[in-house]
């Protein structure tokens, strides 16, 4: 692997010096080069600290840091390799465009000739030809990011680091930009590390995502992974939207659980985890998992409130006295349920995944 993080764990003293507060807590991951990895997590879930740690702008308590075979612990940030593009972009408000760019290149104290074919390489890399002599104030907020990106990758770093780096943007740029970055990763082929905590953001971007909480790993996966097979409810439920049912094994056959559920039976694909008849467990029901009849369903329903939303129609039915969520992507569908209608409800089966009913919920 490229870039190891062993047993990586960080402890800050509590606030007045009483106590300690473990940020990162026993973390390890195994990045390959070339790989665009996301640290995925509400606030305080360890990802910043995390990507601080790999920097070099904090040192570990315990554990290792190993980039290319080299452990890299107690090496300062400025010799790791690595550059970090911020979410403040942190450009130097006096400088050009260009100067911006080639400051790094400067400080290293390489040739003119040399900063000015690897400032225009990097620059025509991220769409920003003819801007070379623009200050920062004349750029759009999206034009400042590609700067912040093109002084980063100008240095040929091993590993980019991203801290949150479009959050300033509207969604718009932002989705824009998401797009264009995961274009220059991939043109380079350069390892990347990326903190958010925009689930679409990774889930756009990632080609795995580690998902944090309270300083641990719950999860390491792809995109795919993490969304339909995750690991724990607090994952299903801070990726994406999530209902929870709760259910019964009542049978196991050809990769099959038999569940009941609400009284009625349903057949969905046995888990990474192991089950037993009789054992009680709490079921992963995505909004779009869910299909609503005009009349009969598996069960029945009544809606409680519906939202359109142009693409979708969003409703909130309950069905057994639980309230649900569930989306219709029907283009066809010119009609919005009236709150209070009686609606079939089915799901889908071999879409749905298990959990065990004690399953960590989430805490964000």
């Amino acid at each position: 692997m490229y870039l190891r993080l062993i047993h990586l764990t960080k402890v800050f003293p509590g606030r007045g010096r009483e106590g300690e507060v473990t940020a990162v807590d026993d973390v390890n991951i195994d990045i390959e080069k070339g790989e665009f990895l996301t640290l995925l997590g509400p606030s305080g879930c360890g990802k910043t600290t995390t990507l601080r740690l790999i920097a070099g702008f904090e040192f570990p308590t315990s554990g290792q840091i190993i980039l290319d075979g080299e452990v890299i612990n107690h090496i300062p940030p400025n010799q790791r390799e690595m550059a970090m593009v911020f979410q403040s972009y942190a450009l130097f408000p006096h400088l050009s465009v260009y100067e911006n760019v080639a400051y790094g290149l400067k400080v290293k104290g390489l040739s003119r000739q040399e900063i000015r074919e690897r400032v225009a390489r990097v620059l025509a890399l991220v769409n920003l030809e003819g801007m070379e002599n623009r200050a920062p104030n004349q750029l759009s907020g999206g034009q400042q990011q590609r700067v912040a990106l093109a002084r980063a990758l100008v240095m040929e770093p091993k590993v980019l680091l991203l801290d949150e780096p479009l959050s300033n943007l509207d969604a718009k740029l932002r989705e824009q930009m998401r797009a264009e970055l995961r274009r220059i990763q991939q043109t380079l082929g350069i390892t990347a590390v990326y903190v958010t905590h925009d689930q679409v953001e990774a889930m756009t971007l990632s080609d795995r995502i580690v998902v944090m909480n309270r300083g641990r790993i719950e999860q390491i996966g792809t995109p795919q992974d993490i969304y339909r097979r995750p690991a724990s409810a607090f994952v299903a439920d801070f990726i994406g939207r999530t209902n929870f049912l709760t259910g019964q094994v009542t049978g196991l056959t050809d990769g099959v659980a038999v569940l009941d559920v609400w009284g009625q039976s349903l057949r969905v694909p046995l888990p990474l985890h192991p089950l037993q008849v009789g054992d009680r467990v709490k079921l992963v029901v995505r909004p779009e998992f869910i299909r609503m009849e005009e009349e009969d369903g598996r069960y029945q329903g009544v809606i409680r409130r519906s939202s359109y939303l142009g693409s979708h129609v969003e409703y909130e039915v309950e069905v057994e006295g639980q309230v649900i969520i569930a989306v219709d992507y029907d283009p066809r569908r010119t009609t919005v349920h009236e709150e209070g209608r009686t609606v079939g409800i089915d799901l889908l089966e071999d879409c749905l995944y298990i959990l065990p009913e004690k399953s960590g919920e989430s805490n964000d």
